[in-house]
């Protein structure tokens, strides 16, 4: 599995596969055993190429808070299609997500629309409960993804903005 996690600013790209024994992470050109045994104390033991570390993870979404040697990281995972937004000139604020699963129950705009930051694009439903979802920027609709009550999980693409011309 490929994957990329933010410490702090910085992009850490990463892949592990599985081995024999465990897993091997790969960073950059180099390819380390690696093995993650959890303690019955909710610790676990972090080994990477031979070194062994007693270390506490959490994790809370697409964060992971890791505490090692008195010090405590936090990673963020970076989902695959901000990066590729990213790659191709765009931003997270591009992209309206699903923020749970559900349906829409009403659009505001419609694709060519400008809006302003703030303002409805959007209601979807879930669990019986509507959502109000705003526009992050200024911009152009540039996609709706999903129509009336069509519906869609968690994360999906509801909506794509452009810059305004």
């Amino acid at each position: 599995m490929h994957h990329a996690f933010k410490l702090e600013d910085n992009e850490q790209p990463m892949a592990l596969s599985r081995s024999a024994h465990g897993y091997r992470l790969h960073l950059e050109d180099r390819v380390l055993p690696v093995n993650l045994h959890p303690e019955d104390d909710g610790s676990a033991i972090l080994t990477v190429n031979g070194v062994s570390e007693r270390v506490t993870v959490a994790t809370h979404g697409d964060d992971v808070f890791i505490h090692c040697r008195g010090r405590n990281w936090h990673l963020r995972y970076a989902h695959p299609l901000e990066r590729l937004a990213a790659a191709l000139r765009g931003s997270e604020e591009d992209v309206l997500r699903a923020p749970m699963p559900g349906s829409i129950v009403r659009l505001e705009v419609a694709a060519g629309d400008a809006v302003s930051a703030g303002q409805t694009l959007l209601v979807m439903e879930s669990m019986k409960m509507e959502t109000t979802l705003a526009a992050p920027r200024d911009g152009t609709v540039a996609e709706i993804h999903f129509a009336i009550a069509q519906s869609f999980d968690r994360d999906a693409v509801l909506l794509t903005l452009e810059p305004n011309e």
